[in-house]
């Protein structure tokens, strides 16, 4: 039999050890309630950074340098497609302008000589000629686009003619400025590009978004190397472009740069004859 001592000794022990376990619950939760909190924090700081690049990434001056982005269309092909065609890649982005879906380039893509196209407008006829040793991916675009009449009657949205920017601006079906083919395709720049008066260049986003919409160089302009050049407008074309900045604009987007003033249309772009 125990003694009273014994008892007494044997039930301290117990209070002892039950004494450590629940010390060693409470290290455990204030450990466990630690890590969450630090998980909650690291998450708290990561969404704040995708929401801060997010808005830094949507943030662009359309009064300034010829730009284009994209708006949803249920139409359009799902983002994330990629048609890999000789040296280009085209990868469609979810978008396409006013619902008008079409097809990127496939196949073999030409890398050397020139493509010759007929802008047709309501002013007259405007001759482009794309290098296509220079510019490749964004010839065969031309030429597929044209081919599928995606560039038929649609408007010519701007025309700016500020000191330093004569250019007008083409190739969104909508006609607002901000649609696109449904695809894009890689900036094709050296970092010396220059925009002298009968320039064709491809207007952007950003690097890489490259899509529908070009420029005409009517004026020499300073602009940043940030747009590939595709070619050039012939003296016929550029005597179209001329009367077209003669007109004017609305200043929509600014001083001396806006919607043309007399609607500018290209009824047609097809091969060169």
């Amino acid at each position: 039999m125990p003694t009273n001592k014994q008892r007494r000794e044997q039930a301290q022990r117990r209070l002892q050890r039950q004494l450590e376990r629940r010390e060693q619950l409470a290290r455990k939760r204030r450990r466990n309630l630690l890590i969450g909190v630090t998980v909650l924090a690291v998450l708290a700081v990561v969404g704040a950074f995708f929401v801060i690049t997010g808005l830094a990434d949507d943030d662009s001056d359309t009064s300034a340098a010829p730009s284009s982005s994209s708006t949803p269309s249920a139409s359009a092909a799902p983002a994330g497609q990629t048609t890999v065609a000789g040296p280009c890649t085209y990868t469609t982005d979810g978008t396409a302008s006013a619902g008008v879906a079409v097809t990127p380039p496939s196949g073999e893509i030409a890398t050397t000589g020139t493509l010759a196209l007929t802008m047709a407008t309501n002013f007259g006829d405007i001759g482009l000629a794309l290098d296509q040793a220079t510019a490749p991916c964004a010839a065969a675009s031309f030429a597929a686009l044209s081919q599928q009449g995606y560039f038929d009657n649609t408007p010519c949205h701007r025309e700016t003619d500020s000191d330093s920017l004569k250019v007008l601006q083409c190739g969104d079906p909508g006609g607002t400025g901000t649609g696109g083919p449904g695809y894009t395709f890689p900036t094709q720049v050296t970092g010396s590009e220059t925009y002298p008066r009968g320039t064709v260049a491809m207007a952007n986003s950003g690097s890489g978004t490259d899509g529908s919409q070009f420029f005409l160089v009517f004026g020499d302009s300073t602009l940043p190397p940030n747009y590939t050049v595709v070619g050039r407008v012939d003296d016929a074309g550029l005597a179209v472009l001329d009367t077209i900045a003669a007109n004017g604009n609305d200043g929509s987007n600014g001083a001396g740069d806006g919607a043309p003033t007399q609607p500018v249309t290209i009824t047609a772009m097809t091969p060169a004859a």
